[in-house]
């Protein structure tokens, strides 16, 4: 028997990836999937592309997540708390909320609203330092999708020296599954085709996540609902602290990085090359005009901004390779 996995809030989009990551994961055990208003309901019934998956939703509590080794908690923000409490301490906890994210309690509140429920081991192996925290960790706390995006275009800029920490500017534009799956008048099909919406201008809860994990002291973000289901594609732009050349700095970063890749010249990260996928594109260039560093940074909001990159720190707790039942390749067209 392979270890014993559990997904809470199976029946939201991230939930839905993690269980379909986790049936075809080659030492992962799926033993239970919890949700709240769809408990009871199969999950083909939520999960209809799940179809040969015979797994039928419980209630989230500790009864029907504590047989497991290991468990995922996919719920809304500021819900992983307190499910987080009622489970052993033997059991491992990887949490695709916000909950355990912040290091500071302020700014939990100011950007969260209520009580700061602490800080946990944070989930972006690809930073320095990080995979081995992550290996020895019994509680992860996963990356928001935007903060994935834009940390992994940032921060080995910042960390080199080469970008200013004081002013980064970022434009990104996200799929409407980042929205999660509750019904909202914004979200219609009717509302999002054909339309760039921005949302949360200036004052995104991501930011002071991103500023946390990149070292920026100052970061203005845009944030864009896109109309896909999934995908997310950054624009950031910081300036330069020193002379350097910003593609090579990001390519000696990642070189060794499964997930992460730096695209030959004059190729430009799309969304699409990685719907599916657990990998971050990436591509930098000096503006000719202003003479600011430019990153693109493209993943899939499900994948490497969610539900993969928890498979992945996942892997890293359980002792297993990384790459373990994620892929780097996406799906077209």
């Amino acid at each position: 028997m392979g270890i014993r996995v559990a997904v809470a809030g199976a029946s939201g989009y991230a939930g839905g990836e993690l269980l379909r990551l986790l049936a075809g994961h080659p030492e992962f055990d799926l033993v239970a999937a919890t949700a709240h208003s769809q408990a009871g309901a199969h999950v083909t019934a939520v999960h209809p592309q799940l179809a040969g998956l015979d797994l039928t939703l419980s209630a989230t509590d500790a009864a029907s997540l504590s047989d497991a080794d290991l468990v995922f908690l996919a719920l809304p923000h500021g819900q992983s708390a307190a499910v987080a409490a009622q489970l052993p301490e033997s059991v491992k906890i990887v949490d695709l909320g916000a909950d355990f994210r912040l290091e500071n309690a302020a700014v939990w509140e100011r950007y969260y609203g209520g009580a700061h429920a602490g800080t946990w081991t944070y989930g972006l192996p690809e930073l320095p330092g990080r995979r081995e925290l992550i290996a020895r960790a019994s509680r992860v706390a996963n990356t928001g999708c935007y903060a994935a995006t834009i940390t992994l275009a940032l921060a080995p800029l910042i960390a080199s020296g080469l970008a200013d920490p004081a002013d980064v500017v970022v434009v990104a534009s996200s799929g409407t599954s980042g929205a999660g799956r509750s019904a909202k008048v914004n979200l219609l099909a009717s509302e999002v085709m054909g339309d760039l919406s921005p949302y949360k201008v200036g004052a995104h809860q991501h930011v002071p996540e991103i500023k946390q994990a990149t070292g920026a002291t100052s970061l203005s973000m845009t944030p864009v609902l896109a109309p896909m289901p999934r995908g997310l594609l950054a624009t950031v732009t910081a300036r330069f602290a020193r002379e350097g050349n910003p593609r090579d700095v990001l390519a000696e970063a990642y070189a060794h990085e499964p997930f992460v890749h730096v695209l030959p010249e004059g190729t430009w990260p799309r969304t699409a090359a990685t719907a599916g996928s657990n990998s971050c594109h990436l591509q930098a260039t000096v503006d000719v005009d202003s003479g600011r560093i430019v990153v693109v940074s493209a993943l899939d909001n499900l994948g490497k901004g969610a539900a993969g990159q928890a498979v992945q720190c996942a892997n890293l707790m359980s002792g297993l390779p990384e790459t373990m039942g994620l892929s780097v390749f996406g799906v077209a067209p």
